[in-house]
């Protein structure tokens, strides 16, 4: 792989966006000058981690360096000309940083590949185009795209092409392979997919793809949202893993002919299967991290009819109602993530609980039946619990060091402590003289 400098110059780069992503998800960078790009290869950019938030550190912490990935290097002409993008793995006094969630994926992997396997996922990335009104509501960027089963209407995704069509050419660009580009269920809700590649590029370029959506949309004066459940009466936005595992490059999902269950699974991919139903509960603390995500878990059916958020730990074939779905006998789609999800400890959380089901042969149980199913934990704070009792999900969170589940669940305590503090409009409309 290139050094930063030579592909700097080869992509006539002026400025360098040094990125890293908190606990939390949020993107922080430094813009560097292409001048100063040899200073950030050698780890000599640095960092308050207390305050980027989320990073495990105190005001009184020694300073987050960060070390760039070339292979993740993104040139961004289409934000701005001579923009670049790279993320970097957080160090401190020299030492790979156990808090940072990139960091965190990479130990996981490592420890997948020393099983014998290499993970491969594709993701689904949701979001909104919204806009705040004149009395600062927050309402659609389209007013046209009211009707109550939008979804793949011609008409809407035509009314927004402009922006769709930026933000595919932009990742075609870069090589990712985007094939389609649709209306989701909700009003104002769109998805881009992209092919899939190994886990780490994959969660690299969800977080970079957020970044870009974003910043075409502010182009044109909308705001792109990730947030799960911006609207009480629409479908939310989740972030849908396609997950295998592969010796080699031999796929080690499939099987020739039928499986017991007829889906065409190996025994390695229904142990896998196995393993993220078991861990479900505590695997939503990561999947679905914030207050906001159990509001659509949990929603009423919206106006189109389905939320297509499943609240059961269920698996089976090419039925969206999962937990986990099997589209074909290459995958498993992993239905419980949101559009809040940080993309690396959800495939570190992930992997690890599927691992734990091929390490110990966990037999998923029939395809469809909901007998045994786990439920899924209805706020927050359930979510948190079922974390603390589960060891596995914990060592993911704490694959690179000790002490981060501790302190990744202190801080779920705190915000859902926080949200739950507040009086709502809801409460003073229903309370006010009930009694």
């Amino acid at each position: 792989m290139a050094a930063l400098p030579d592909l700097v110059a080869e992509h006539e780069t002026d400025f360098i966006l040094a990125l890293f992503t908190t606990l939390a998800g949020k993107p922080c960078a430094k813009l560097v000058p292409a001048a100063s790009a040899g200073a950030l290869g050698d780890g000599e950019m640095g960092f308050a981690g207390f305050a980027a938030g989320w990073m495990g550190q105190e005001p009184k912490d020694p300073d987050l360096l960060v070390l760039p990935d070339p292979a993740s290097f993104t040139p961004l002409p289409f934000i701005k000309k001579g923009l670049a993008l790279v993320h970097c793995d957080p160090h401190v006094e020299g030492v790979p940083w156990h808090y940072s969630p990139r960091i965190i994926l990479q130990r996981v992997l490592e420890q997948t590949k020393a099983a014998g396997f290499d993970a491969m996922v594709g993701t689904e990335i949701e979001y909104f185009l919204v806009r705040r009104d004149a009395a600062g509501e927050l309402v659609r960027a389209d007013p046209a795209d009211a009707q109550p089963q939008p979804c793949y209407d011609a008409r809407d995704v035509t009314r927004m092409f402009d922006h769709l069509a930026d933000v595919s050419r932009a990742m075609n660009t870069l090589g990712w392979g985007n094939y389609a580009n649709d209306h989701e269920d909700a009003n104002g809700q769109f998805e881009q997919n992209f092919a899939y590649a190994d886990a780490l590029t994959t969660a690299d370029r969800v977080i970079t793809g957020r970044y870009v959506i974003s910043m075409i949309a502010e182009q044109r004066d909308m705001i792109a949202t990730f947030m799960p459940k911006p609207f009480v009466d629409l479908t939310g936005s989740g972030m849908h893993m396609h997950m295998s595992l592969w010796d080699g490059d031999k796929p080690a999902f499939p099987v020739d002919g039928s499986d017991v269950h007829g889906l065409g699974l190996s025994e390695t991919a229904h142990h896998f299967v196995g393993g993220i139903l078991e861990h479900a509960p505590a695997l939503q603390a990561v999947l679905a991290p914030i207050v906001n995500s159990y509001k659509r878990t949990r929603a009423a059916s919206p106006t189109s009819g389905a939320s297509w958020s499943p609240n059961l730990a269920t698996w089976g074939g090419n039925d969206r109602t999962h937990y986990l779905r099997v589209p074909d006998g290459n995958r498993v789609e992993l239905r419980g993530g949101d559009g809040a999800a940080n993309p690396y400890l959800a495939m570190a959380a992930a992997l690890a609980a599927g691992m734990d089901g091929v390490e110990r042969q966990v037999d998923p149980g029939a395809p469809g039946d909901a007998t045994n199913a786990a439920a899924l934990p209805s706020t927050l704070i359930h979510a948190i619990d079922a974390l603390a009792a589960d060891d596995v999900v914990r060592g993911a969170l704490d694959a690179a060091g000790p002490g981060v589940a501790d302190w990744y669940a202190e801080m779920k305590t705190t915000e859902f402590t926080s949200w739950h503090s507040q009086v709502t409009p809801w409460e003073i409309e229903r309370y006010l003289r009930a009694f």
